[in-house]
């Protein structure tokens, strides 16, 4: 039965395994949210009193609802129901779940990205059944020193070492949330240790640390344990984690870590895409992170090499002086594409001439594996992506969505296309030719062209790659991949991102700083080169080739000064109202029309709704509390919706 009325006695810590929970008591009435994503309502359920000191707030427990047995959460401890109904028992507490302050922070996000709280919950709870908590965690010996934590955590066969952060854990520690600006080949272990000290020895509280990949994770730990601080891994560690008195390290879903209460939160890479959840409600880690430490009056570190603009608007921003950052970027060379010759396409002559240096024979400085590697990105996997006949110039397109097509070589040469795989023959529809010229060439056909003029084996690696412990590149000297190359691999001596253009016009509000994050992580990989360091720069080399030498995201690589990007993209958002300046979502799904229309009819003139544009309607607010507001007020339509607050790709 669905109630609201006020609780009789809280219970906000103690439950199922914890030492505070013992004996018997009279029964107890719980206010429940069942894990049925569809249902918005809370519901009474009574606890026997031979139970009743294993519940707590957060704990986990079976009841039946509408003839089905589902898994709930206590929302509310001691709740009186209506008079005259009848409050059914919950056929099982089954397991510690998470902690009050974490219960709470689920019906906050709720409404912040309009979802629903079981779906939170759900992240939240453990992947296996918790009863009891075990022991409370041991400070591990400290051994030897720190270990690199930046980037993908990587352990290549030279390590060069990293500079410190070069800002002040006193400083990023003091207070409230700081944006922490640092190289990409920065070492963050001062901040993470200065964090961890502010555990408590026998306090249940715990410090967060959340990274976009899994690698970061174990990279991490191991660094911690080295300093002698207890460490819970997740999802893995949960149990300890729920327990308290240490650092719990996890990647997106760890901004829901069960930790009891926060004494310090670090997000690493706070800028990176894989923070941020795709599917709905589009919830992003390091706001989550952020508005718990806020509740827990926990200082908030979000570090990154490239700030976007809306983490410099979460906090002040803290960064190292010029001569410290630029230590953390290598030497950048940018070759300008605009009077190139057009037969070298992508594979310019500076290309070519890493690709021979790569291979040739070195020094012998490294046994077991390359003695050289470059890396050459290109964010289109496959073979010729765009094809014109070489006769008439006619653009190939498809004959039954009228698609791009492609140029496939196996099993037999062919014109596919990528939308609804249609082939057909590589022949012009137009004078008949069956001449080609490549417009836009896929990492496969790259790899190829490179092979021929490196005269050596040349390595792909792409997102379709299986992901292990080993090199992806099988110990190539010479890589073409797409930027999961940039996550995947353990090092390099240089990075060439063969066609930056593609990302800096690509028609999306965040381009320049998905292409700045494109060019830290590059950056980032050549941190452990062995080649010689220009005079105050990093290890490595950085090649951009572009048609905008002028940009304003090549300008800041070559500067190594990130800060050059916010300033040129704030006044293009604020001349055009657009994120973070407002606040926007996004509607899409078959009621997305209903529901578009309720809040043009109740939200008000604060609120703009504009659309349809290709199915999908836009909701602009002031803020994020007046948009969150609005979508909250109005009831959802029977047909599905969907409903992305602050899109990603907008």
């Amino acid at each position: 039965m669905a109630t609201s009325g006020p609780p009789r006695r809280s219970r906000p810590s103690g439950g199922l395994g914890d030492p505070e929970a013992a004996g018997g008591g009279p029964a107890l009435t719980v206010r429940v949210v069942p894990d049925v994503p569809a249902l918005r309502r809370t519901f009474d359920y009574l606890v026997p009193g031979e139970q009743a000191d294993l519940v707590a707030v957060g704990t986990e427990v079976r009841v039946v609802l509408h003839g089905r047995r589902v898994r709930a959460w206590v929302a509310e401890v001691g709740v009186e129901p209506p008079p005259g109904v009848a409050v059914r028992p919950v056929t099982a507490v089954r397991s510690v779940g998470p902690p009050p302050g974490v219960v709470a922070l689920a019906a906050w996000a709720a409404w912040r990205w309009a979802g629903t709280v079981p779906t939170f919950l759900r992240t939240a709870s453990s992947p296996t059944v918790v009863r009891p908590l075990p022991a409370g965690p041991r400070r591990a010996p400290a051994a030897g020193g720190p270990e690199a934590v930046g980037g993908s955590a990587g352990v290549g066969r030279r390590n060069v070492g990293a500079p410190r952060s070069g800002v002040d854990p006193a400083a990023v520690l003091a207070g409230g949330t700081a944006v922490v600006r640092v190289g990409p080949a920065s070492d963050p272990t001062d901040l993470l240790v200065a964090a961890a000290g502010r555990l408590r020895a026998g306090a249940r509280g715990g410090v967060l640390v959340v990274v976009p990949e899994v690698r970061q994770v174990r990279a991490v730990a191991a660094a911690l344990r080295r300093h002698g601080v207890p460490v819970a891994e997740l999802p893995g560690g949960w149990a300890v984690a729920r327990r308290g008195g240490c650092v719990a390290v996890g990647t997106r879903a760890a901004a829901w870590a069960p930790l009891p209460e926060l004494r310090a939160a670090v997000v690493l890479d706070a800028h990176d895409d894989a923070l941020v959840e795709q599917r709905a409600p589009t919830w992003s880690a390091w706001q989550v992170v952020a508005e718990r430490a806020r509740r827990d009056g926990a200082p908030c570190a979000l570090v990154s090499p490239c700030p976007t603009l809306d983490l410099l608007a979460a906090g002040r921003l803290l960064a190292p002086d010029r001569t410290a950052e630029r230590l953390g970027w290598p030497p950048v060379e940018v070759v300008d594409r605009r009077s190139a010759d057009p037969r070298h396409g992508l594979l310019s002559p500076r290309v070519a001439d890493l690709a021979r240096w790569a291979v040739a024979p070195g020094d012998g400085t490294s046994p077991g594996g390359p003695e050289r590697r470059v890396v050459c990105v290109v964010n289109r996997t496959g073979g010729v992506r765009l094809v014109a006949c070489a006769a008439c110039g006619e653009l190939d397109r498809c004959p039954q969505c009228q698609g791009a097509l492609e140029q496939v070589e196996v099993p037999a040469p062919a014109l596919r296309c990528r939308r609804c795989a249609t082939e057909r023959p590589v022949v012009c529809a137009r004078c008949g030719s069956t001449s080609t010229r490549a417009l836009r060439l896929g990492s496969a056909r790259l790899r190829r062209d490179l092979q021929a003029l490196a005269g050596a084996p040349v390595a792909e690696v792409t997102g379709a790659v299986a992901d292990g412990d080993g090199d992806p590149a099988g110990g190539a000297a010479v890589v073409v991949g797409t930027d999961a190359a940039l996550r995947r691999l353990a090092h390099a001596d240089a990075v060439v991102v063969l066609d930056l253009d593609t990302v800096l016009l690509a028609p999306r509000l965040r381009a320049a700083e998905e292409a700045m994050a494109l060019v830290v992580r590059a950056a980032r990989l050549v941190r452990r080169s062995a080649l010689p360091s220009a005079a105050g720069r990093g290890a490595g080399r950085l090649v951009l080739q572009t048609r905008q030498p002028s940009h304003p995201v090549v300008r800041a690589a070559v500067a190594g000064d990130p800060g050059l990007v916010a300033a040129a993209e704030l006044p293009v958002r604020q001349a055009l109202r657009l994120p973070p300046v407002t606040a926007v979502a996004e509607l899409s799904g078959p009621g997305a029309a209903d529901y578009a229309g309720a809040l043009q009819a109740k939200a008000g003139a604060a609120v703009e709704v504009d659309g349809p544009l290709d199915g999908t309607w836009t909701v602009r607010a002031p803020d994020a509390s007046a948009l969150c507001d609005a979508l909250a007020s109005v009831d959802r339509p029977s047909e599905r919706v969907r409903v992305e607050v602050d899109p990603l790709h907008l």
